[in-house]
Protein backbone atom coordinates (compact mmCIF):
# COMPACT_ATOMS: atom_id res chain seq x y z
CA UNK A 1 0.00 0.00 0.00
CA UNK A 2 1.11 3.22 -0.66
CA UNK A 3 2.09 5.53 2.25
CA UNK A 4 0.98 9.53 2.16
CA UNK A 5 1.76 12.11 4.91
CA UNK A 6 -0.24 14.74 6.35
CA UNK A 7 2.61 17.53 7.68
CA UNK A 8 0.16 19.73 9.45
CA UNK A 9 -3.11 19.07 10.88
CA UNK A 10 -4.62 22.69 8.90
CA UNK A 11 -3.74 20.59 5.38
CA UNK A 12 -5.70 19.58 2.91
CA UNK A 13 -3.45 18.03 0.85
CA UNK A 14 -0.58 14.91 1.93
CA UNK A 15 2.75 14.15 0.21
CA UNK A 16 3.16 10.94 -0.95
CA UNK A 17 6.01 9.08 0.49
CA UNK A 18 5.75 5.52 -1.66
CA UNK A 19 4.76 5.61 -4.85
CA UNK A 20 0.48 5.51 -4.95
CA UNK A 21 -1.43 4.26 -8.20
CA UNK A 22 -4.96 4.76 -9.42
CA UNK A 23 -7.45 2.94 -8.24
CA UNK A 24 -5.67 2.25 -4.65
CA UNK A 25 -7.21 2.88 -1.26
CA UNK A 26 -4.87 4.18 1.63
CA UNK A 27 -4.88 5.46 4.73
CA UNK A 28 -4.16 8.99 5.57
CA UNK A 29 -4.17 10.71 8.86
CA UNK A 30 -7.52 8.18 9.72
CA UNK A 31 -8.72 8.86 6.62
CA UNK A 32 -9.44 6.92 3.61
CA UNK A 33 -8.57 8.36 0.39
CA UNK A 34 -8.66 6.22 -3.09
CA UNK A 35 -6.27 7.69 -5.20
CA UNK A 36 -8.14 9.02 -8.54
CA UNK A 37 -5.11 8.92 -10.54
CA UNK A 38 -1.13 8.02 -10.17
CA UNK A 39 1.10 9.71 -7.53
CA UNK A 40 4.81 10.25 -7.64
CA UNK A 41 6.65 9.64 -4.69
CA UNK A 42 6.98 13.45 -3.27
CA UNK A 43 3.84 14.92 -5.28
CA UNK A 44 0.58 15.86 -3.17
CA UNK A 45 -2.65 14.37 -3.19
CA UNK A 46 -6.08 16.35 -2.16
CA UNK A 47 -7.24 15.16 1.14
CA UNK A 48 -10.27 16.93 0.51
CA UNK A 49 -12.48 18.65 -2.48
CA UNK A 50 -10.91 21.95 -2.55
CA UNK A 51 -13.32 24.54 -4.82
CA UNK A 52 -11.71 26.90 -8.12
CA UNK A 53 -9.98 29.53 -6.12
CA UNK A 54 -9.83 27.91 -2.58
CA UNK A 55 -6.52 27.70 -0.96
CA UNK A 56 -4.48 24.48 -1.53
CA UNK A 57 -2.86 24.10 2.10
CA UNK A 58 0.28 22.67 3.03
CA UNK A 59 2.97 22.92 6.33
CA UNK A 60 -0.19 24.54 7.79
CA UNK A 61 0.38 27.74 5.26
CA UNK A 62 -1.45 28.37 1.78
CA UNK A 63 0.96 27.19 -1.15
CA UNK A 64 -1.24 28.81 -4.02
CA UNK A 65 -5.20 28.08 -4.98
CA UNK A 66 -6.52 25.74 -7.11
CA UNK A 67 -7.28 26.77 -10.77
CA UNK A 68 -9.94 24.42 -10.93
CA UNK A 69 -12.22 21.98 -9.11
CA UNK A 70 -10.06 19.26 -7.48
CA UNK A 71 -11.50 15.93 -6.21
CA UNK A 72 -10.61 14.03 -2.82
CA UNK A 73 -7.66 11.80 -4.17
CA UNK A 74 -6.57 13.71 -7.21
CA UNK A 75 -2.97 15.00 -8.05
CA UNK A 76 -2.23 18.45 -6.83
CA UNK A 77 1.01 19.89 -8.90
CA UNK A 78 1.26 22.87 -11.18
CA UNK A 79 -1.35 21.57 -13.66
CA UNK A 80 -4.44 22.55 -10.95
CA UNK A 81 -2.71 24.65 -9.04
CA UNK A 82 -1.11 28.32 -9.12
CA UNK A 83 0.56 31.09 -6.73
CA UNK A 84 -1.09 33.58 -4.56
CA UNK A 85 1.92 35.75 -5.35
CA UNK A 86 1.80 38.95 -7.07
CA UNK A 87 2.90 42.07 -6.64
CA UNK A 88 4.71 43.54 -4.09
CA UNK A 89 3.11 43.57 -0.42
CA UNK A 90 3.00 46.26 2.20
CA UNK A 91 4.68 44.77 5.58
CA UNK A 92 3.70 45.23 9.54
CA UNK A 93 6.14 44.13 12.53
CA UNK A 94 4.35 41.42 14.20
CA UNK A 95 7.06 39.85 16.43
CA UNK A 96 6.85 36.67 17.45
CA UNK A 97 9.86 35.27 19.16
CA UNK A 98 10.81 31.43 19.66
CA UNK A 99 12.64 29.88 22.80
CA UNK A 100 15.56 27.39 21.50
CA UNK A 101 14.94 24.06 23.12
CA UNK A 102 18.60 23.01 22.96
CA UNK A 103 21.10 24.15 26.27
CA UNK A 104 25.43 24.62 25.81
CA UNK A 105 26.94 21.53 25.36
CA UNK A 106 30.48 23.13 25.76
CA UNK A 107 31.47 21.23 22.45
CA UNK A 108 34.64 21.71 20.70
CA UNK A 109 35.97 21.04 17.23
CA UNK A 110 39.57 21.70 16.02
CA UNK A 111 40.40 24.48 14.06
CA UNK A 112 43.17 26.80 12.56
CA UNK A 113 43.38 29.96 14.83
CA UNK A 114 44.34 33.12 12.62
CA UNK A 115 46.34 35.54 14.27
CA UNK A 116 43.08 38.14 13.46
CA UNK A 117 40.70 35.85 16.13
CA UNK A 118 39.08 33.89 13.47
CA UNK A 119 38.88 30.14 13.09
CA UNK A 120 39.30 27.81 9.83
CA UNK A 121 38.61 24.11 9.32
CA UNK A 122 40.70 23.77 6.69
CA UNK A 123 44.25 24.86 5.88
CA UNK A 124 45.11 25.43 2.45
CA UNK A 125 47.14 27.88 -0.29
CA UNK A 126 44.58 29.62 -2.69
CA UNK A 127 45.67 31.84 -5.74
CA UNK A 128 43.09 34.33 -5.97
CA UNK A 129 43.13 36.54 -9.54
CA UNK A 130 42.02 39.89 -9.55
CA UNK A 131 40.86 39.37 -13.25
CA UNK A 132 39.72 36.51 -15.36
CA UNK A 133 42.49 37.60 -17.85
CA UNK A 134 45.19 35.78 -15.60
CA UNK A 135 43.57 32.37 -14.77
CA UNK A 136 45.76 30.28 -17.10
CA UNK A 137 48.50 31.77 -15.66
CA UNK A 138 47.55 30.61 -11.61
CA UNK A 139 46.59 27.32 -13.14
CA UNK A 140 49.90 26.83 -14.53
CA UNK A 141 51.94 28.43 -10.84
CA UNK A 142 49.38 25.67 -8.86
CA UNK A 143 50.18 22.93 -11.28
CA UNK A 144 54.26 23.23 -11.34
CA UNK A 145 54.12 23.97 -7.20
CA UNK A 146 52.43 21.05 -7.11
CA UNK A 147 54.99 19.18 -8.87
CA UNK A 148 57.85 20.04 -7.73
CA UNK A 149 56.86 20.70 -3.66
CA UNK A 150 54.36 17.90 -3.18
CA UNK A 151 52.08 19.69 -0.37
CA UNK A 152 50.72 16.63 1.37
CA UNK A 153 50.77 17.97 4.72
CA UNK A 154 48.34 21.27 3.92
CA UNK A 155 44.56 21.06 3.38
CA UNK A 156 44.78 21.85 -0.03
CA UNK A 157 46.03 24.67 -3.16
CA UNK A 158 43.42 26.12 -5.14
CA UNK A 159 42.88 28.64 -7.37
CA UNK A 160 39.58 30.57 -7.63
CA UNK A 161 39.28 31.33 -11.58
CA UNK A 162 36.39 33.87 -12.34
CA UNK A 163 35.22 35.84 -15.25
CA UNK A 164 35.92 39.47 -13.42
CA UNK A 165 37.55 43.04 -12.57
CA UNK A 166 37.65 44.56 -15.46
CA UNK A 167 35.02 45.63 -17.60
CA UNK A 168 33.24 46.60 -14.74
CA UNK A 169 31.50 49.55 -13.27
CA UNK A 170 29.27 51.57 -9.91
CA UNK A 171 28.22 48.87 -7.10
CA UNK A 172 28.69 45.75 -9.75
CA UNK A 173 32.76 46.29 -9.97
CA UNK A 174 32.86 47.29 -6.10
CA UNK A 175 30.85 43.65 -5.60
CA UNK A 176 33.57 42.43 -7.27
CA UNK A 177 36.04 43.93 -5.21
CA UNK A 178 34.78 42.40 -1.91
CA UNK A 179 33.57 39.29 -2.80
CA UNK A 180 37.28 38.81 -3.72
CA UNK A 181 38.97 40.45 -0.27
CA UNK A 182 36.55 38.27 1.45
CA UNK A 183 38.28 35.03 -0.15
CA UNK A 184 41.63 36.30 0.72
CA UNK A 185 40.44 37.12 4.31
CA UNK A 186 38.77 34.04 4.30
CA UNK A 187 40.25 31.55 8.04
CA UNK A 188 39.82 28.30 5.90
CA UNK A 189 42.99 30.24 3.52
CA UNK A 190 46.46 29.62 5.55
CA UNK A 191 47.96 31.92 2.79
CA UNK A 192 47.03 33.12 -0.62
CA UNK A 193 48.98 34.66 -3.72
CA UNK A 194 47.00 37.62 -4.99
CA UNK A 195 47.89 38.05 -8.55
CA UNK A 196 46.50 40.20 -11.11
CA UNK A 197 47.54 41.57 -14.53
CA UNK A 198 48.31 44.92 -14.49
CA UNK A 199 45.75 47.02 -16.49
CA UNK A 200 42.35 45.76 -14.93
CA UNK A 201 40.15 48.11 -13.14
CA UNK A 202 40.65 46.15 -9.97
CA UNK A 203 44.17 46.82 -9.46
CA UNK A 204 45.73 45.97 -6.30
CA UNK A 205 46.49 48.74 -4.76
CA UNK A 206 42.55 49.61 -4.46
CA UNK A 207 41.78 46.08 -3.59
CA UNK A 208 44.05 46.17 -0.79
CA UNK A 209 41.44 48.90 0.16
CA UNK A 210 38.88 45.89 1.11
CA UNK A 211 41.34 43.57 2.39
CA UNK A 212 42.31 46.04 4.94
CA UNK A 213 45.26 44.96 7.75
CA UNK A 214 46.84 41.53 6.70
CA UNK A 215 49.50 39.47 7.50
CA UNK A 216 52.17 40.60 4.61
CA UNK A 217 53.87 37.14 4.66
CA UNK A 218 50.52 35.01 4.23
CA UNK A 219 48.65 37.29 1.49
CA UNK A 220 51.43 38.18 -1.14
CA UNK A 221 50.93 40.05 -4.12
CA UNK A 222 52.28 39.58 -7.80
CA UNK A 223 51.19 41.83 -10.53
CA UNK A 224 52.00 39.71 -14.17
CA UNK A 225 52.92 42.35 -16.51
CA UNK A 226 55.75 44.05 -14.00
CA UNK A 227 58.07 40.88 -14.00
CA UNK A 228 59.40 38.74 -16.65
CA UNK A 229 58.33 35.25 -15.93
CA UNK A 230 55.22 35.60 -14.10
CA UNK A 231 54.64 31.96 -13.34
CA UNK A 232 58.02 31.05 -12.29
CA UNK A 233 57.65 34.10 -9.76
CA UNK A 234 54.48 32.67 -8.73
CA UNK A 235 55.58 29.22 -8.00
CA UNK A 236 58.69 30.77 -5.82
CA UNK A 237 56.17 32.94 -3.91
CA UNK A 238 53.50 29.99 -3.24
CA UNK A 239 56.89 28.18 -1.82
CA UNK A 240 57.29 30.59 0.63
CA UNK A 241 54.00 31.07 1.63
CA UNK A 242 54.05 26.97 2.09
CA UNK A 243 57.02 27.06 4.63
CA UNK A 244 54.58 29.30 6.67
CA UNK A 245 51.47 27.64 6.38
CA UNK A 246 53.10 23.93 6.66
CA UNK A 247 53.10 25.06 10.37
CA UNK A 248 50.17 25.57 10.99
CA UNK A 249 48.38 22.90 13.27
CA UNK A 250 44.77 22.27 14.51
CA UNK A 251 44.13 23.16 18.42
CA UNK A 252 40.67 23.03 20.28
CA UNK A 253 38.08 25.73 19.74
CA UNK A 254 34.39 26.46 21.41
CA UNK A 255 31.60 25.64 18.71
CA UNK A 256 30.74 28.76 18.94
CA UNK A 257 33.44 29.91 16.48
CA UNK A 258 31.90 28.12 13.60
CA UNK A 259 29.94 29.71 11.46
CA UNK A 260 27.67 27.82 9.00
CA UNK A 261 25.66 28.51 5.43
CA UNK A 262 22.46 27.09 4.86
CA UNK A 263 21.40 26.83 1.28
CA UNK A 264 19.14 24.39 -0.79
CA UNK A 265 19.68 23.38 -4.65
CA UNK A 266 17.38 20.58 -6.89
CA UNK A 267 14.83 20.73 -3.70
CA UNK A 268 11.84 17.81 -4.14
CA UNK A 269 8.85 17.24 -2.32
CA UNK A 270 10.62 15.95 0.93
CA UNK A 271 12.85 18.94 1.58
CA UNK A 272 10.67 20.62 3.66
CA UNK A 273 9.68 16.85 5.19
CA UNK A 274 13.40 15.80 6.21
CA UNK A 275 16.39 17.85 4.99
CA UNK A 276 15.86 21.11 5.81
CA UNK A 277 14.04 20.76 8.91
CA UNK A 278 17.05 18.85 10.06
CA UNK A 279 19.48 21.69 9.09
CA UNK A 280 16.78 24.28 10.82
CA UNK A 281 17.31 22.05 14.36
CA UNK A 282 21.13 21.86 14.10
CA UNK A 283 20.88 25.80 13.11
CA UNK A 284 19.10 26.39 16.31
CA UNK A 285 21.58 23.96 18.22
CA UNK A 286 24.56 25.79 17.06
CA UNK A 287 23.04 29.02 17.75
CA UNK A 288 22.55 27.79 21.15
CA UNK A 289 26.29 26.88 21.82
CA UNK A 290 27.11 30.43 20.94
CA UNK A 291 27.36 29.45 16.97
CA UNK A 292 26.74 31.68 13.82
CA UNK A 293 24.10 30.55 10.85
CA UNK A 294 23.22 32.37 7.74
CA UNK A 295 20.28 31.88 5.61
CA UNK A 296 20.41 33.53 1.64
CA UNK A 297 18.47 32.65 -1.35
CA UNK A 298 16.14 35.78 -1.09
CA UNK A 299 13.95 34.82 -4.23
CA UNK A 300 13.13 30.97 -2.28
CA UNK A 301 11.99 33.63 1.40
CA UNK A 302 9.19 35.06 -1.12
CA UNK A 303 6.05 33.58 0.20
CA UNK A 304 7.41 32.88 3.74
CA UNK A 305 9.26 36.07 4.58
CA UNK A 306 6.59 37.20 6.88
CA UNK A 307 7.21 34.05 8.85
CA UNK A 308 11.29 35.47 9.13
CA UNK A 309 9.94 38.87 9.61
CA UNK A 310 7.56 38.06 12.48
CA UNK A 311 11.79 36.63 14.35
CA UNK A 312 13.43 39.80 13.75
CA UNK A 313 15.20 40.80 16.81
CA UNK A 314 13.38 44.63 16.59
CA UNK A 315 12.58 46.68 14.44
CA UNK A 316 15.79 48.01 12.63
CA UNK A 317 15.86 44.22 11.63
CA UNK A 318 12.57 43.97 10.51
CA UNK A 319 13.42 46.76 8.88
CA UNK A 320 16.33 45.30 6.98
CA UNK A 321 14.41 42.27 6.78
CA UNK A 322 11.88 43.84 4.67
CA UNK A 323 14.66 45.82 2.54
CA UNK A 324 16.58 42.59 1.77
CA UNK A 325 12.78 41.06 0.20
CA UNK A 326 11.46 44.34 -1.46
CA UNK A 327 15.03 44.97 -2.99
CA UNK A 328 15.32 41.89 -4.67
CA UNK A 329 11.50 42.30 -5.60
CA UNK A 330 13.18 45.77 -7.62
CA UNK A 331 15.55 44.00 -8.96
CA UNK A 332 13.23 41.53 -11.00
CA UNK A 333 10.83 44.28 -11.99
CA UNK A 334 13.87 46.50 -13.11
CA UNK A 335 14.54 44.12 -15.26
CA UNK A 336 11.31 43.78 -16.83
CA UNK A 337 10.88 39.97 -15.41
CA UNK A 338 8.09 38.27 -13.42
CA UNK A 339 9.43 38.35 -9.43
CA UNK A 340 7.65 34.57 -8.72
CA UNK A 341 8.98 32.75 -11.83
CA UNK A 342 10.05 29.90 -9.77
CA UNK A 343 9.92 26.83 -8.87
CA UNK A 344 12.47 24.94 -11.40
CA UNK A 345 11.72 22.16 -13.98
CA UNK A 346 13.61 20.04 -11.75
CA UNK A 347 11.20 20.96 -8.56
CA UNK A 348 8.45 20.75 -10.34
CA UNK A 349 9.45 16.97 -11.19
CA UNK A 350 10.22 16.55 -7.69
CA UNK A 351 6.58 17.63 -6.49
CA UNK A 352 7.14 21.37 -5.57
CA UNK A 353 4.10 23.67 -7.13
CA UNK A 354 4.51 26.65 -6.54
CA UNK A 355 6.91 29.40 -5.04
CA UNK A 356 5.22 29.26 -1.43
CA UNK A 357 5.72 25.15 -1.81
CA UNK A 358 9.18 25.98 -2.20
CA UNK A 359 9.87 28.82 0.13
CA UNK A 360 8.16 27.59 2.90
CA UNK A 361 9.97 24.14 2.98
CA UNK A 362 13.65 26.59 1.91
CA UNK A 363 13.20 28.94 4.85
CA UNK A 364 13.28 25.67 7.66
CA UNK A 365 16.76 25.65 7.01
CA UNK A 366 16.62 28.71 9.34
CA UNK A 367 15.25 26.96 12.59
CA UNK A 368 13.28 28.87 14.98
CA UNK A 369 15.82 30.86 16.08
CA UNK A 370 15.46 34.86 16.32
CA UNK A 371 17.00 36.77 13.14
CA UNK A 372 19.75 39.04 14.69
CA UNK A 373 21.19 40.46 11.54
CA UNK A 374 20.69 40.65 7.74
CA UNK A 375 23.72 41.13 5.60
CA UNK A 376 24.10 43.07 2.09
CA UNK A 377 26.32 40.69 -0.47
CA UNK A 378 29.62 39.95 0.34
CA UNK A 379 29.41 41.61 3.69
CA UNK A 380 31.21 39.79 6.65
CA UNK A 381 29.35 38.27 9.66
CA UNK A 382 29.57 40.98 12.58
CA UNK A 383 26.97 39.24 14.96
CA UNK A 384 26.60 35.81 16.45
CA UNK A 385 23.27 34.01 15.92
CA UNK A 386 20.78 33.67 12.73
CA UNK A 387 21.69 36.23 9.79
CA UNK A 388 19.95 36.73 6.74
CA UNK A 389 22.08 37.38 3.47
CA UNK A 390 21.22 39.14 0.08
CA UNK A 391 21.88 36.34 -2.69
CA UNK A 392 20.11 35.18 -5.81
CA UNK A 393 18.76 31.14 -5.56
CA UNK A 394 21.70 29.85 -7.95
CA UNK A 395 23.54 27.08 -6.06
CA UNK A 396 27.15 28.21 -6.64
CA UNK A 397 26.21 31.95 -6.27
CA UNK A 398 24.66 31.42 -3.33
CA UNK A 399 26.97 28.88 -1.57
CA UNK A 400 30.05 31.58 -2.99
CA UNK A 401 28.16 34.23 -1.20
CA UNK A 402 27.91 32.12 2.11
CA UNK A 403 31.24 31.54 1.83
CA UNK A 404 32.49 35.41 0.98
CA UNK A 405 30.16 36.58 4.37
CA UNK A 406 32.78 34.20 6.37
CA UNK A 407 30.82 30.90 7.11
CA UNK A 408 33.98 27.79 6.96
CA UNK A 409 31.18 25.59 6.05
CA UNK A 410 28.14 25.46 3.56
CA UNK A 411 25.58 22.53 4.40
CA UNK A 412 22.92 22.15 1.21
CA UNK A 413 20.38 20.06 1.16
CA UNK A 414 18.90 18.43 -2.27
CA UNK A 415 16.35 16.01 -3.87
CA UNK A 416 17.66 15.60 -7.04
CA UNK A 417 21.14 16.09 -6.59
CA UNK A 418 24.41 18.22 -7.71
CA UNK A 419 28.61 17.48 -7.59
CA UNK A 420 29.27 21.07 -7.45
CA UNK A 421 31.19 22.47 -4.41
CA UNK A 422 32.13 26.37 -3.72
CA UNK A 423 35.25 27.16 -2.11
CA UNK A 424 34.57 26.27 1.42
CA UNK A 425 33.50 22.53 2.10
CA UNK A 426 30.10 22.38 0.69
CA UNK A 427 28.14 19.63 2.32
CA UNK A 428 25.16 17.60 0.55
CA UNK A 429 22.35 16.44 2.62
CA UNK A 430 19.94 13.89 0.79
CA UNK A 431 16.30 14.32 1.34
CA UNK A 432 15.81 10.76 0.61
CA UNK A 433 17.57 7.45 0.94
CA UNK A 434 17.04 6.24 -2.71
CA UNK A 435 19.52 9.78 -3.80
CA UNK A 436 21.78 9.08 -0.85
CA UNK A 437 22.14 5.36 -2.26
CA UNK A 438 22.46 6.28 -5.82
CA UNK A 439 24.61 9.03 -5.69
CA UNK A 440 27.00 8.16 -2.85
CA UNK A 441 29.67 9.48 -4.94
CA UNK A 442 27.87 13.11 -4.50
CA UNK A 443 25.79 13.29 -1.01
CA UNK A 444 27.89 12.56 2.06
CA UNK A 445 24.47 12.76 4.86
CA UNK A 446 20.93 10.85 4.38
CA UNK A 447 18.58 13.01 6.17
CA UNK A 448 16.04 10.17 4.24
CA UNK A 449 16.27 8.52 7.48
CA UNK A 450 13.86 10.69 8.99
CA UNK A 451 10.85 8.73 6.48
CA UNK A 452 12.47 5.22 7.86
CA UNK A 453 13.86 4.52 11.27
CA UNK A 454 15.66 7.23 12.66
CA UNK A 455 13.28 10.23 14.90
CA UNK A 456 14.57 13.88 14.89
CA UNK A 457 16.67 13.79 17.93
CA UNK A 458 18.36 10.71 17.31
CA UNK A 459 19.51 12.18 13.35
CA UNK A 460 20.16 15.26 14.85
CA UNK A 461 22.55 13.54 17.39
CA UNK A 462 24.16 11.64 13.76
CA UNK A 463 24.84 15.04 12.08
CA UNK A 464 25.88 17.59 15.13
CA UNK A 465 28.83 14.31 15.62
CA UNK A 466 29.55 14.35 11.32
CA UNK A 467 29.60 18.42 11.12
CA UNK A 468 32.23 18.23 14.02
CA UNK A 469 33.93 15.60 11.89
CA UNK A 470 34.01 17.96 8.99
CA UNK A 471 35.20 20.77 10.64
CA UNK A 472 38.06 18.72 12.24
CA UNK A 473 39.47 17.78 8.74
CA UNK A 474 37.07 14.86 6.99
CA UNK A 475 36.64 15.24 3.46
CA UNK A 476 33.78 15.87 1.93
CA UNK A 477 32.71 14.12 -1.06
CA UNK A 478 33.43 17.29 -3.68
CA UNK A 479 36.35 17.76 -1.73
CA UNK A 480 37.40 14.33 -2.54
CA UNK A 481 36.51 14.89 -6.31
CA UNK A 482 38.45 18.53 -6.46
CA UNK A 483 35.15 20.52 -7.60
CA UNK A 484 36.18 24.18 -5.42
CA UNK A 485 34.88 27.02 -7.23
CA UNK A 486 33.32 30.63 -6.37
CA UNK A 487 30.82 32.33 -8.76
CA UNK A 488 30.36 36.29 -8.68
CA UNK A 489 26.81 37.94 -8.50
CA UNK A 490 26.92 40.02 -11.37
CA UNK A 491 24.43 42.48 -10.52
CA UNK A 492 25.53 45.38 -13.74
CA UNK A 493 26.65 45.91 -17.47
CA UNK A 494 29.81 44.87 -18.79
CA UNK A 495 31.67 47.58 -20.98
Amino acid sequence: MAKFLKINSADNVAVCLTEGKQGESVQIDNQTIVLLEDIAVGHKVALTSIETGADVVKYGAPIGHATGPIQAGAHVHAHNLKTNLSGTITYSFNQKLNELRYTNRNLTFNGYKRANGNVGIRNEIWIVPTVGCVNGQAQQIIDIFKREVNPVDIDGVEVFKHNYGCSQLGDDHLNTQQALADVINHPNAGGVLVLGLGCENNQIEHLKKFIGDYDPSRIRYLVAQEVEDEVEAGVEILKEIYEIVRKDYREPVSLAELKVGLKCGGSDGFSGITANPLVGAFSDFLIAQGGTTILTEVPEMFGAETLLMARAKDRTIFDKTVSLINDFKDYYLQHNLPVYENPSPGNKKGGISTLEDKSLGCTQKGGSATVVDVLKYAEPIKVKGLNLLSAPGNDLVAASALGFSGCQLVLFTTGRGTPFGSFVPTMKISTNSGLYNKKNNWIDFNAGRLLEDQTMDELLEDFIAFVIEVANGKRLKHEESGFKEIAIFKTGVTL
